[in-house]
């Protein structure tokens, strides 16, 4: 302690230089741990993507791809699914709900997904957070539409106002569905999650805008107006993939294994969170570059504080070598110039987590609102304890240099600089 308390009175009296470095490593420390917090809570976020369903099921092709395209919006499906199939799976026994999901519509770049009413109800996301609305009301009519907040943000719209639904993903003069305009009824709460950059209609509207069309283009001499296309039968002929919530969790491998199974056509029925994480592997690289650079950075930090000891010491070897003559001994003086480096290492690292949840702190409500992540303001986690632990265990390396050096001085070559 007697070592400790004389580095804290010799960094004092060097203190501008001390406070610097403090403030390098508490920099580095903090970026440190911030991309560690926000790499786990992107984690937990993208895992919770979708919570509560049992199962999605697809046109059979791959657990990644059927992922992609029905819970992220990515890609197209490679198939449909029949809506015989559909009313099947959702008479199967131990099956609670059921929403249908139809894709392949979008509406200038966002994607545009036909469901029922039951979407509303059963989707979930986070820990197990329902679908808010934010304004408005659900889909009711034909030709209503309820907006994601990012779409509504970006795009400016309010409720009741109009816009036009286009074939595919190209938001082209031809593709688009102009003779059946939708109205805006409602817009959702802000989830973080795909929700937000989706514009939501009913299964019979996707339906009703495709009447008269074939191949992606109207038919010649057919014209299907809104008003006689509510008169026609619109029960979808097929959809995209159905989310799936059993009675019981117990069931979920046994009707899997039945819906993979399935005669009338081919199927494939996943686990979100098993798909998730595959999904994860392949995608989350970028969180271990990220965390690598964070490191460097540290370092970087680190051997400023190097850099200033060992500069020090040249302007120290008179009070080095004063404290030889008073008895000091070479292991003394060791320990000095690391217990310096210790106290750097140890308040820098105080300083930046203090840095760091005043940050979250004041940003947690943008962050949310803007990104859906909700950063925990607790003390730092195991992982982050040992992050932590490898930046004091770095510091005392570096402090072996310059400490190293000092060991070095003899009394009489420190004394001879002054003469």
């Amino acid at each position: 302690m007697a070592i400790l308390r004389l580095a804290l009175q010799s960094l004092l009296n060097r203190r501008f230089t001390a406070l610097l470095t403090l403030l390098s490593i508490a920099l580095s420390v903090s970026l440190l741990l911030g991309v560690e917090r926000i790499r786990t809570e992107a984690r937990a976020s993208f895992a919770n993507t979708l919570s509560g369903t049992d199962l999605i099921v697809g046109a059979r092709s791959g657990p990644v791809q059927l992922m992609l395209y029905s819970v992220f919006r990515i890609g197209n499906a490679t198939n449909n699914l029949s809506w015989q199939s559909y009313q099947a799976i959702a008479a199967m026994p131990r099956v609670a709900w059921t929403v249908p999901i139809s894709l392949g519509d979008s509406h200038r770049g966002f994607p545009v997904l036909g469901t029922s009413s039951a979407y509303f109800d059963h989707y979930r996301y986070g820990r197990d957070k329902p679908l808010v609305l934010a304004k408005g009301e659900r889909f009711a009519d034909l030709y209503d539409a309820v907006l994601g907040a990012e779409v509504a943000t970006q795009l400016g719209y309010r409720l009741g106002d109009e816009i036009v639904i286009a074939h595919g993903a190209g938001d082209v003069s031809f593709a688009r569905h102009e003779d059946k305009p939708f109205r805006v009824v409602g817009i959702l709460e802000r989830t973080g999650t795909p929700v937000d950059r989706s514009v939501h209609v009913s299964l019979e509207a996707i339906e009703a805008i495709h009447l008269g069309w074939e191949g992606g283009a109207p038919m010649r001499g057919i014209e299907i107006d809104a008003e006689r296309a509510r008169r026609m039968d619109l029960t979808p002929k097929a959809i995209t993939a159905v989310l799936v919530g059993l009675d019981s969790r117990i069931a979920t491998f046994a009707l899997q294994r039945r819906i993979n199974d399935y005669p009338q056509e081919p199927l494939l029925a996943v686990l979100p969170g098993v798909a998730l994480s595959e999904l994860w592997s392949v995608i989350g690289l970028a969180e271990n570059a990220l965390l690598v650079v964070s490191a460097f950075v540290v370092l970087v930090g680190l051997i400023g504080m190097l850099t200033a000891l060992l500069i020090g010491l040249e302007g120290r070897r008179r009070e080095l070598a004063i404290l030889r003559s008073l008895g000091a001994r070479p292991a003394q003086i060791l320990g000095l110039i690391i217990g310096e480096a210790l106290l750097l290492t140890l308040l820098g690292i105080l300083t930046g987590v203090v840095l760091l949840l005043t940050l979250f702190a004041l940003g947690q409500p943008l962050i949310e609102a803007r990104l859906g992540l909700q950063l925990g303001l607790g003390l730092p986690k195991l992982r982050e304890w040992l992050l932590l632990a490898a930046v004091v265990a770095t510091g005392l390396l570096v402090g072996l240099i310059p400490g190293w050096r000092a060991y070095r001085i003899s009394l009489s070559s420190g004394l001879a600089l002054r003469l």
